[in-house]
């Protein structure tokens, strides 16, 4: 399928690893501009480093873009702790975790909202979750967050589809990326010794246990999804939340 994206421009929010790296190659595949946002910089791909919660930072990068077609946001982080039962956390936890994933967002989408508009065409898409979806015990921060953004990509989508311009939310399930595997050691460190698994050993039982395909998503099904939902094969998908999640997630 030709997408029909080459020469269109688009800022990344999280592109040096994981699923963010695997959608800014797959837009550099199809012969795209790509200029990426993140902590720290990466090979292969121009990158402003900087820190989504600072929107002066945020706008800055905006401003240094002359033209962009897409943005995608996709970062994420979550508590670092294990949060089944919730009270396991403190109400201090939650801020740097809504910060970064609701918030970081938020900048984004106030940042390039001028620029879509002024082009009159374009899309947005938020990294979202399947957590943010089924209220996930194991890290209620996050699910919090990601649910808040889901319903964010909704307000956004009706604001801007006036304007020509798209707005969806691309949810992962079960990945193994450094976030996946962060939840792993949440969740072990409060077992004894003697009940701990590797992560192999984890991971594979977990996704035996929620993914009715019962296998790993990649980063590449993400970035493949991404690079459609902004080609004009995708022209009337907005405010939607697509879940590429072997199952897990299943609306009657």
């Amino acid at each position: 399928m030709d997408l029909n994206l080459t020469g269109q421009h688009v800022a990344i929010f999280g592109s040096s690893n994981g699923i963010g790296r695997a959608i800014a190659e797959g837009f550099l595949a199809e012969g795209c501009h790509v200029r990426g946002f993140d902590r720290v910089p990466c090979d292969g791909i121009e990158t402003t480093v900087g820190d989504v919660t600072g929107y002066d930072e945020v706008q800055e990068f905006a401003a240094q873009l002359e033209r962009v077609d897409h943005v995608v946001f996709c970062v994420g982080v979550g508590s670092g702790k294990f949060g089944f039962p919730f009270w396991n956390l403190e109400p201090g936890d939650w801020p740097r975790v809504l910060h970064i994933n609701l918030i970081g967002a938020v900048n984004a989408a106030h940042a390039f909202a001028p620029k879509l508009i002024e082009r009159g065409n374009g899309s947005m898409l938020f990294l979202v979750s399947v957590a943010g979806q089924i209220g996930s015990q194991t890290d209620p921060p996050y699910s919090a967050a990601k649910a808040g953004l889901i319903n964010f990509t909704q307000c956004a989508a009706k604001d801007l589809a006036p304007h020509g311009i798209r707005v969806n939310a691309l949810s992962p399930g079960m990945v193994q990326t450094n976030l996946n595997e962060a939840v792993w050691a949440a969740g072990q460190a409060r077992l004894p010794e003697s009940q701990r698994q590797t992560y192999a050993a984890w991971a594979d039982e977990k996704i035996r246990k929620v993914s009715p395909l019962g296998r790993w998503q990649t980063p590449a099904e993400y970035a493949a999804m991404a690079t459609f939902l902004a080609s004009d094969h995708a022209k009337n998908l907005t405010g939607q939340t697509i879940n590429i999640d072997g199952g897990q997630v299943m609306h009657a």
